[in-house]
């Protein structure tokens, strides 16, 4: 443990837990920061390197593969058409379908977020050899497999 305390258990009290509650008091932890490790608190991003990926999809796919709620995807649409980073076509087939597409400076900008996520994975495991990186990967596969 480092020497902040883990959320919001104090140090004293993280030391007095037992070992079961350790390991569940650090995968919650875990849990809440590798999303901004990864790919940065940032929704916008991550729509973008998704749409990198995928092309073009309609709004409600989108909401999907986020899994977001969609008055939160919504939002985040405004944002990035309102930067110039997206469009929003009708769809061909139901009018009342957005399909969503990135713009050339979308583009850019998504293929700079996915190099910094890039770049945030190698940290994120920078303090593990590869032997420790495949136990890590047994003991999380084990203990999901349950």
């Amino acid at each position: 443990m480092s020497n902040n305390a883990i959320g919001n258990v104090s140090r004293n009290d993280y030391y007095q837990k037992d070992v079961d509650d350790k390991i569940l008091l650090n995968l919650r932890d875990l849990g809440q920061k590798i999303p901004f490790l990864y790919e940065g608190k940032n929704s916008q991003r991550r729509a973008l390197i998704i749409l990198r990926k995928t092309g073009s999809v309609s709004q409600r796919k989108l909401t999907e593969l986020l899994n977001i709620k969609p008055g939160s995807m919504s939002e985040i649409l405004t944002k990035l058409a309102n930067k110039g980073l997206i469009t929003r076509t009708p769809s061909e087939y139901d009018r009342r379908t957005s399909i969503i597409s990135l713009t050339e400076k979308g583009i850019q900008i998504a293929d700079e977020a996915s190099e910094f996520r890039s770049e945030r994975r190698v940290e994120m495991f920078s303090y593990l050899d590869d032997i420790e990186k495949i136990t890590l990967l047994n003991l999380l596969e084990k203990i999901n497999n349950t």
